[in-house]
């Protein structure tokens, strides 16, 4: 089993599309093992888009996500960083496939309604600024038994 990391950005939260992108996670049979509704510090933010400090988006990036809550999610399945990254579609909406969460919702590269971790690396990373390891869960999911 593989774990990743995804924000649901304040803007998906403020359109109401919570349920709807956290249904197409579990019906692929996408496991959550951690999530939180909360709102973003300074120090997070800044932690979390640290590689990203020196490009000319960095400040508009940092108060849209500091602009409302979001919701933060570690999620587990076999191959899951590549899986959700296939259901959250391109960075770009534009270029985001149809029927991506990105492709069908999301209006401009900076405010695309998601993050997800790129690589099991990030996702320790990431991960690590919004949860302490004993607050992730492990339980049996039935699907597992169609993996």
């Amino acid at each position: 089993m593989e774990r990743t990391f995804i924000i649901l950005k304040p803007n998906a939260v403020r359109r109401g599309l919570i349920g709807e992108i956290l249904k197409r996670f579990e019906q692929r049979g996408i496991k959550i093992v951690g999530m939180k509704f909360l709102k973003m510090s300074r120090e997070q933010a800044e932690k979390l888009y640290e590689p990203h400090k020196d490009k000319p988006f960095y400040n508009e990036l940092l108060e849209f996500m500091l602009s409302g809550p979001v919701v933060v999610l570690v999620l587990e399945a076999p191959r899951v960083v590549e899986m959700v990254r296939h259901i959250v579609g391109a960075t770009d909406p534009l270029k985001a496939e149809a029927g991506t969460i990105r492709g069908e919702f999301a209006l401009t590269v900076t405010k695309n309604l998601i993050h997800a971790s790129d690589s099991e690396e990030n996702y320790l990373r990431e991960s690590s600024i919004f949860f302490r390891e004993d607050e992730l869960i492990d339980y049996y999911l039935d699907v597992q038994d169609d993996i």
